[in-house]
């Protein structure tokens, strides 16, 4: 049989024992599968380069997001990743396809093993840090931060997609709605906030995908959303275009870039940076590189 290697974080939303224990066993019907469990920060990249280096057909991560993002800054490019759902919102393997339901995607993961059935997908880096789905510096950044520092319940979970929003509303409203061009993109100019994408989902609201850059697809380069300035008029309108990922934006006051292999944002004052919903610190230089068709991955 092959070899696979299954990385998993234990404090994860949707990870159990008893979902862990039905992960394995479907994987396990396909491969012989090693699990690991991470005990830190980035010790998924860790897990990953080891995993690597002791040769295997496969890496699966069962984790959230964050996870997501720990295990391919670890990646080589050439073993595939199988990305299994068990964060609350667990935005990679749904924008892939993937069901939402962990048993059901380790059944599809393990049988697109067995069949090779593989999809070549682009990664993007902000400052030298990898990002699967979305980085971006400003607004969306300083919601992460804010939603991050929420922690979990007595049960281990995290705030669900409504407090997402809500925490959102509420740095909108403490800027009472306004967003005055603070940055330099290089290439369009001064702009107040910047959302970079490799993919069109940005995140989900229980079932309902948002959308900030329609055009961008995991095949092709970096898409940028950075609007010039916000005003609270703009408000309905931003929010409305989230809701039905149409470009009505562009051309009134937002800049949309597309498919390009690099941006570069500068700024006199220091703007929270986030890649993948992970909180990078703040920065005052940014740089957004496209790595293209870096990464196999199970589908």
């Amino acid at each position: 049989m092959r070899k696979a290697v299954l990385i998993v974080n234990p404090f994860a939303t949707g990870v159990t024992e008893s979902s862990l224990a039905a992960v394995h066993a479907a994987l396990g019907r396909h491969a012989e599968v090693e699990v690991l469990l991470t005990e830190r920060p980035r010790h998924a990249t860790e897990l990953v380069e080891d995993a690597l280096r002791a040769e295997c057909d496969a890496i699966f991560v069962f984790s959230g997001d964050g996870g997501f993002n720990e295990a391919v800054n670890g990646a080589d490019g050439k073993v595939p990743f199988g990305f299994i759902p068990g964060g609350g919102t667990s935005v990679l393997p749904r924008a892939l396809g993937l069901p939402r339901d962990p048993v059901a995607t380790a059944h599809r993961l393990g049988d697109a093993l067995e069949q090779d059935r593989m999809r070549r997908i682009s990664l993007g880096r902000v400052n030298g840090r990898r990002f699967a789905f979305n980085a971006g510096v400003g607004l969306d950044a300083e919601t992460v931060r804010r939603f991050n520092a929420l922690g979990r319940d007595p049960n281990g979970q995290r705030p669900g997609d409504a407090r997402f929003a809500l925490t959102l509303f509420g740095v909108l409203r403490d800027r009472r709605f306004r967003y005055e061009p603070v940055a330099e993109l290089e290439g369009v100019g001064p702009v107040a906030f910047a959302i970079v994408s490799n993919c069109e989902i940005y995140t989900y609201v229980g079932s309902r995908p948002m959308s900030l850059t329609p055009r961008a697809r995991f095949e092709l380069g970096l898409d940028a959303l950075a609007p010039r300035v916000v005003r609270p008029r703009d408000v309905p309108r931003l929010f409305a275009y989230v809701a039905t990922g149409r470009d009505a934006l562009r051309g009134r006051a937002v800049e949309y870039v597309h498919d390009t292999d690099r941006l570069a944002l500068r700024s006199d004052a220091a703007l929270p940076l986030q890649a993948d919903g992970e909180d990078l610190g703040d920065v005052q230089e940014v740089t957004f590189e496209c790595e293209r068709s870096a990464l196999s991955v199970l589908v």
